[in-house]
C-alpha cells in the first residue's frame, strides 16, 4: 500500500477553515451554500417546511465528512470545527437554526468529547427556544472500546469512537427525513443504523496539518497499526507492513467476530464500505476489497451496494478502514434511496444487490513441462525470464530515471505469460523452425496483452515479427535469425518510430543484427553468442545517449549517464537464449 510523503499546496493554518469551506460553497453551489457568519454549510433544498432537519459536523480534516455530504436525500447541513476539532456551540446553533424547517432537528456525529459537549450545549439552546432536538451519536469502531455486554448496555460517553461508520448513519437519517418521517422517527431509523454498523481500520503512515513542517503522528516504517483512530488514536496492535490480501483478511476478521445479532428479516445482506482515510490510492483500495469480498462471501455475507472510495479521511494519511452495515428492508430501503451532495450521490433504480455475477475467468494454467523438457522457443524464453526477473529491481531504477519506474516489474510479468502461451503452442517433440515460430508469434500477443504500456507493445512486436519469420522456413541457421531480427528491427522502428541512436532497445537490436549477418555462414550458438555480447556492449554504450524519443526524450540531460532500460533488458533477453543455445 502507498506509504510515501504526499505533497500539496501551502496552506495559512489560521484561516484555513474558512478557505476551504468557501472554496467547496463556490465549487458546490449548485448544491450547498455557506451559512452566514458561520463554519457550517446548508442545503440548497433546506430549510423545507415540516420536513425534519438532519444536522451533521465535527472537525476540518475529515472530507467528505461532514460538509461533502449536504444534498438532498442526506444532510441537510453541517458544521464544521477546525482541524480535528468540534465545531463550538455556537456554530452548531446558527448551523441548525439555518436547516429547521419546523419539523425539528437531528443532530448525528461521531462520539468524541468535544462534539458530545458543543453539539449537546446547541441542543440544549434549541430545546429551551421551542426546537424539538435528538441527537444519535455514532460507535461504529470496534478498536476505540469493549463489546457491548449483554444486559448492560454501552455507555456511549465512555466508549466507541465513530469513524466511517458515520456515513451510513448519515444516509440513513437523511433518507428517513426525506421521504417525510417524524423525528422520532428519523432518530429510531439513525439509532438502528448504528447498533447494526461497526467498522475496524488499518494506518501506514500518519498525517500532517496544514502549515505545519512536521507529520502530527508516524507510523513506524515498514509497519501497520491495527485499529488507529482518525485521529492517530493507538490502535490494537502493531504489525508488519501487510500485502493488500493481509490487510483485507486483518479488516474482515475483527469485524466479522464484532457483528451484531442479525436484525429480524436479515437474509445476510451487508452494506459494505472500504473507506480511504486520505492518501491509499484507488486502484490499491480496489485490491483490497477484491479480497474483502470474497472473505465476506464466504462468511455467508452478501454484499449490498457496496463502495470503495475516501468517505471520512484524515488529511494524508495512509490507511484505508472497513464497514458494514447488517440490513434488513427498512435500512435497505432507506440506504438504497436516492440522493445529490457534493461527495456521494446515489441515483433512483439503481441495481442495488451486488451479486456475484461476474464471469468465471479461469487462472492461467500452470506450465505442464517438467523443467529441461521445454521445446526450443519455451525454453528459451524460459531462460529469458529467469535472467531478467534476476535484474528487475535494476531495470527498474534504469527507468525510474526518466520514466515511471515500471520496466522491469511490466517485462517480467508479460515474459511469464509469453512462456505460458508458448508452452501452448509449441506443438509436437519436433524441433523445427515452424513449431518454434508459432511459440513466438503466441508469445509476442500474450507478452504485450499483460505487460501493457509502450515497452510490452513493442517486447511483443519483437517476438510476433521473429516468430512469422520462423514458421516460413524449413531449417535452424544463423542466417535465419539475421533474417528474422532484421523484420523485428524494422516493425519495432516503424511501431515506436524510433531510429539507432534514439536510446532505445533497437539501439541494442541493431548490432546484434549486424552481427547475427557477418556471421551467417558460422553454427547458430557461436554466432548468437558474439552477437548477445554486441548487444550487451551497445546497451551499456546508451549512457552516452541522450533520449530522443518518447516521455524519456522531455527530460533532455537527465536521461544521460543511465542506460535504457529497454536496451538493457533485451540485451538480457539475447545473453540468456545465447547461454541456453551453448548448452
Amino acid at each position: 500500500m502507498t506509504t510515501t510523503p504526499a505533497a500539496g499546496p501551502g496552506h495559512e493554518p489560521g484561516t484555513f477553515r474558512e478557505d476551504w469551506l468557501e472554496g467547496l460553497a463556490d465549487a458546490y453551489a449548485r448544491t450547498v451554500r455557506r451559512v452566514p457568519d458561520t463554519f457550517g454549510v446548508v442545503g440548497r433544498h433546506a430549510p423545507r417546511p415540516g420536513k425534519v432537519a438532519v444536522v451533521i459536523g465535527g472537525g476540518s480534516g475529515h472530507y467528505p465528512a461532514f460538509a461533502g455530504l449536504v444534498g438532498p436525500g442526506l444532510a441537510d447541513a453541517a458544521a464544521v470545527g477546525d482541524v480535528f476539532a468540534s465545531p463550538s456551540a455556537e456554530q452548531v446553533y446558527r448551523t441548525a437554526r439555518a436547516a429547521d424547517g419546523g419539523a425539528g432537528v437531528l443532530f448525528s456525529y461521531g462520539n468524541y468529547a468535544g462534539d458530545v459537549m458543543h453539539f449537546g450545549l446547541a441542543a440544549r439552546r434549541l430545546a429551551a427556544e421551542g426546537t424539538d432536538v435528538r441527537t444519535v451519536l455514532v460507535t461504529d469502531d470496534v478498536a476505540s472500546g469493549p463489546p457491548p455486554v449483554a444486559g448492560q448496555e454501552v455507555d456511549p460517553s465512555r466508549d466507541r469512537r465513530g469513524v466511517a461508520g458515520d456515513f451510513f448513519v448519515f444516509k440513513v437519517a437523511g433518507a428517513a427525513a426525506e421521504r417525510g418521517d417524524d423525528l422520532a422517527a428519523v432518530a429510531r431509523a439513525a439509532e438502528h443504523a448504528n447498533a447494526m454498523t461497526r467498522t475496524f481500520g488499518a494506518a501506514f503512515a500518519g498525517c500532517t496539518l496544514p502549515g505545519a513542517g512536521e507529520p502530527l503522528f508516524t507510523v513506524d516504517a515498514g509497519t501497520t497499526e491495527l485499529g488507529m483512530g482518525i485521529h492517530g488514536e493507538p490502535g490494537l496492535r502493531t504489525t508488519r507492513h501487510l500485502t493488500a490480501a493481509e490487510l483485507a483478511d486483518a479488516l474482515v476478521d475483527n469485524l466479522l467476530q464484532e457483528l451484531p445479532e442479525p436484525p429480524a428479516g436479515n437474509d445476510g445482506r451487508v452494506a459494505v464500505l472500504l473507506n480511504g482515510l486520505g492518501r491509499t490510492k484507488y486502484e490499491e483500495m480496489f485490491v483490497v476489497y477484491r479480497q474483502v469480498n470474497r472473505r465476506l462471501r464466504a462468511a455467508g455475507l452478501r454484499p449490498h451496494r457496496p463502495e470503495v472510495g475516501e468517505f471520512v479521511t484524515s488529511f494524508d494519511m495512509a490507511g484505508v478502514s472497513l464497514s458494514v452495515m447488517l440490513l434488513d428492508d427498512e435500512l435497505a430501503a432507506l440506504y438504497d434511496a436516492p440522493c445529490d451532495t457534493p461527495a456521494f450521490r446515489s441515483l433512483p433504480g439503481e441495481h442495488t444487490e451486488a451479486a456475484d455475477l461476474r464471469p468465471s475467468v479461469p487462472a492461467p494454467a500452470a506450465a505442464p513441462s517438467a523443467p529441461g523438457t521445454d521445446l526450443p522457443a519455451t525454453a528459451a524464453l524460459q531462460a529469458a525470464l529467469d535472467l531478467i526477473a534476476a535484474h528487475e529491481d535494476e531495470l527498474g531504477r534504469l527507468d525510474a530515471v526518466a520514466g515511471d519506474g515500471d520496466h522491469g516489474i511490466g517485462i517480467v510479468r508479460g515474459l511469464r505469460a509469453a512462456v505460458r502461451a508458448a508452452r501452448t503452442a509449441e506443438p509436437g517433440p519436433a524441433a523445427d523452425p515452424r513449431s518454434a515460430g508459432a511459440a513466438l508469434l503466441a508469445a509476442g500477443l500474450a507478452l504485450a496483452d499483460a505487460s501493457g504500456g509502450a515497452s510490452g507493445a513493442l517486447y511483443g512486436t519483437l517476438l510476433a515479427e521473429t516468430g512469422a519469420v520462423l514458421t516460413r522456413a524449413d531449417g535452424f541457421s544463423t542466417a535465419l535469425f539475421a533474417d528474422a531480427a532484421d523484420a523485428a528491427q524494422r516493425a519495432v522502428s516503424e511501431l515506436g518510430g524510433a531510429r539507432v541512436g534514439d536510446k532505445t532497445m533497437l539501439d541494442a537490436l541493431d548490432p546484434f543484427r549486424a552481427e547475427l549477418h557477418a556471421r551467417a555462414g558460422e553454427p547458430l550458438p557461436g554466432a548468437w553468442k558474439a552477437a548477445a555480447q554486441s548487444a550487451t556492449r551497445a546497451a551499456a554504450a546508451t549512457a552516452d545517449l541522450t533520449p530522443s524519443r518518447g516521455r524519456a526524450a522531455r527530460m533532455g540531460p537527465l536521461g544521460h549517464g543511465h542506460p535504457d532500460p529497454g536496451a538493457t533488458s533485451l540485451a538480457l533477453l539475447l545473453t540468456a537464449t545465447a547461454d541456453h543455445l551453448d548448452r
